[in-house]
């Protein structure tokens, strides 16, 4: 879970206003392949000079959600586990990576809006943001690891037990920081303006239902475990994928590279390739190679044929990368 800061808007009026459309265009044609078409720059501009401070509703926020899903163990029971199971997977697959990621920031493929509605509703649920926070927090270090230098906690640059110090409890504020330009039909959304303003209110709904189904465990393995587990892990994730693993591709003049964990493909839904999404950050598909394992890929096979998608994007359809270098397994 990363949060930059207040200081990165969705936009402007006058200028800025013009910039939404433009926005729009630049992922449709998939140049986010080449740049963060969301982020606006100025001459003083700089992925470098900041401070980490605590912030106290984010830091409460995944405490809450840790020290109640350590009780977990008290109140075992099949059935809860299966919730756990059932439920995370629903929210990190459907909502996470198809919702939010391969969807609503990089545009990989075409979808009716209801269902694009839903799958950014179940990422909201994983518990890390709302939509435009999680644009936010994504495409701000997008913007920065492609720059030579950019500050630790963009890069995950520090001692893991630091960066989950600043990563889960802390935000980063840059002295000069990109404008953030979202696309005119997202910003204007009234379902994603709602998400956005109660998506930690989101989970009680969920909440009173499993308690009424299951009592105590369901609860505390639906809610405060699933919470806990998805956003500690969705950090754990991003540590290890931006210092250490498998490569398969270089991006000359970037300062972070991405690697691929192998063996995880399965529990992250895919995102665990993040050598081949630093690569092809428009590609649809994240397991490139045989053994790479993306299930999120596999769901959308399935939704391609049901028609429910369309115009997916993979590397072979996106424009070639000058600076991308392929290099041995």
């Amino acid at each position: 879970m990363t949060m930059i800061g207040s200081e990165l808007r969705l936009g402007a009026d006058g200028a800025e206003a013009e910039s939404f459309d433009a926005v729009d265009e630049a992922l449709r044609r998939s140049e986010s392949t080449f740049r963060s078409p969301r982020m606006v720059e100025a001459a003083d501009t700089s992925a470098v000079e900041g401070h980490v401070h605590w912030k106290p509703a984010k830091s409460l926020w995944i405490s809450t959600m840790t020290v109640l899903g350590l009780a977990a163990p008290f109140f075992f029971t099949w059935g809860a586990l299966l919730v756990f199971l059932a439920s995370t997977a629903v929210t990190i697959c459907l909502g996470h990576s198809l919702g939010m990621h391969r969807r609503l920031i990089h545009r990989s493929y075409d979808c009716p809006l209801w269902l694009e509605r839903l799958f950014v509703y179940c990422g909201t649920l994983v518990g890390m943001a709302g939509p435009y926070g999680m644009i936010r927090q994504h495409d701000i270090r997008d913007w920065a690891q492609r720059k030579p230098v950019c500050h630790p906690y963009l890069a995950h640059r520090s001692t893991i037990v630091r960066d989950g110090y600043w990563q889960l409890h802390c935000e980063l504020r840059l002295a000069t920081p990109p404008t953030l330009v979202t696309e005119r039909r997202v910003r204007e959304d009234g379902f994603y303006r709602f998400l956005e303003a109660t998506w930690m209110l989101q989970q009680l709904p969920w909440a009173v239902l499993f308690f009424a189904a299951g009592g105590l465990p369901w609860l505390i393995f639906g809610i405060p475990l699933r919470v806990a587990v998805s956003v500690t892990g969705h950090w754990l994730v991003g540590y290890f994928a931006h210092n250490r693993g498998g490569r398969s591709w270089h991006l000359e003049g970037a300062g972070v590279q991405g690697y691929n964990i192998r063996h995880f493909g399965f529990v992250t839904m895919g995102e665990a390739w993040h050598n081949n999404h630093h690569a092809f950050p428009g590609s649809a598909r994240l397991g490139l190679r045989a053994g790479e394992t993306d299930p999120g890929w596999w769901v959308l096979t399935v939704l391609r044929h049901l028609g429910l998608v369309w115009n997916v994007k993979t590397p072979e359809m996106l424009p070639p990368r000058p600076n991308l270098v392929p290099l041995g397994r």
